[in-house]
């Protein structure tokens, strides 16, 4: 009898590497999830934040035991390039990891000239993605079978919305200055036909180019003016511009809307209390209670980055990983299925519910946000509003 334990150890013991050799060889293969996005150069810190999500998302998925591939639970491996602001970087980047890189899936790059850099990539190949920081009347113009928009700030119905929101609080005139890149002058194109039936009187309308380092004497202008609401159609560094400059030079309008930067948290780190009551783009809140994920996603992503998220962009590409990831569990990862499911599905998200038309996200209605006490509220409008709106009295110097 000892001698035939003895044998069964030993045969155990000399089968035990084949056995590790077979387990390793059925293990699962990551799902891999390529993308581009500017780690470096003058986009990075508003970037930052979109890249935060995806890899908290990929943390998430993985601590879940992995992502549902159509009922099989496979690890998440983020393969990600820096296109160092460069948008004409984009479109060899995403071909490049379609064809070396074999990518099982896209998430998209920062900022609208990215995304549709990328569009002739998607179609040749037939590799459907989710986008997320890029809107544009652009958007309905293509007729792209690969790509979708979940933002509802699109310039011609967001323009219109916003004098609605205007009107609402009585504006009579108002001053814009806007920077020359094309989704501001889409706005101001838009807002100044919304504006020309409204009521409202445009006092002063100013454009200036990237680069613009000094608005003393645009923001002068201004305040000579004296207007019910000043627009700041501006990108990050101008809006931190136009938001040192207008308190330097107390700009006293009660309505105050800069376009894109305040909802990033180093917008708020720089101007603290100054940047209560400003209006700006932005359809997300946590404090939505009709969206029961919106603030578990908040306060996850506070204690994982010491910092809220920033209200729009990161919002949306936490959108689009929760679209992505809800269209992969029912079609796994065929290009074919991915399409038709992201295409007819309504996804349950972060902000609410989310249906495709085309490429156009056509459940999320156009909505302002404004920052009360350090934290972004909508405001407008009312069926989602978390907060009224309060006109800007005093700057905190």
């Amino acid at each position: 009898m000892h001698q035939m334990k003895t044998m069964f150890r030993r045969l155990l013991a000399s089968a035990l590497p084949a056995l590790a050799l077979v387990s390793a060889a059925h293990a699962v293969e990551p799902v891999k999830v390529g993308l581009a996005i500017a780690r470096t150069g003058d986009y990075a810190p508003a970037a930052q934040g979109q890249l935060n999500a995806y890899q908290m998302w990929a943390d998430q998925v993985n601590a879940g035991g992995g992502l549902d591939v159509a009922g099989v639970h496979r690890p998440v491996q983020l393969v990600v390039y820096d296109d160092q602001s460069d948008f004409g970087k984009d479109a060899s980047i995403y071909e490049k990891l379609i064809t070396n890189d074999k990518v099982d899936l896209l998430l998209s790059p920062w900022g609208t000239p990215a995304h549709f850099a990328v569009v002739g990539v998607l179609e040749r190949y037939g590799f459907p993605m989710v986008g997320s920081s890029a809107a544009s009347l652009q958007i309905r113009a293509i007729k792209a079978r690969n790509i979708w928009f979940p933002t509802s700030a699109v310039p011609d119905k967001m323009a219109t919305a916003l004098v609605d929101l205007m009107r609402e609080q009585h504006v009579k005139t108002i001053a814009i200055q806007s920077i020359q890149l094309p989704f501001p002058q889409e706005v101001r194109t838009q807002l100044l036909t919304a504006l020309a039936s409204s009521g409202i009187k445009v006092a002063v309308d100013r454009q200036y180019s990237p680069g613009i380092q000094d608005m003393t004497a645009m923001v002068g202008a201004i305040k000579s003016a004296a207007p019910d609401a000043v627009i700041s159609l501006s990108y990050p560094s101008d809006s931190i511009l136009y938001m040192r400059t207008a308190r330097e030079q107390g700009i006293k309008a009660p309505f105050q809307f800069v376009l894109v930067g305040p909802t990033a948290p180093f917008f708020h780190k720089m101007f603290g209390k100054s940047l209560d009551d400003i209006v700006t783009i932005g359809h997300w809140s946590p404090h939505q209670a009709a969206w029961p994920k919106a603030k578990p996603f908040f306060d996850a992503y506070v204690k994982r980055y010491g910092e809220p998220p920033d209200y729009l962009d990161v919002a949306l590409a936490w959108m689009s990983t929760e679209i992505l990831q809800q269209a992969v569990t029912t079609a796994g990862l065929s290009h074919d299925k991915l399409r038709q499911a992201i295409s007819s599905t309504t996804f349950d998200t972060i902000d609410g519910p989310v249906r495709f038309d085309g490429v156009q996200n056509v459940s999320t209605p156009t909505m302002f946000l404004q920052f009360q006490k350090g934290e972004a509220q909508i405001v407008y409008p009312a069926s989602t509003a978390t907060a009224k709106f309060v006109p800007k009295t005093s700057w905190d110097n």
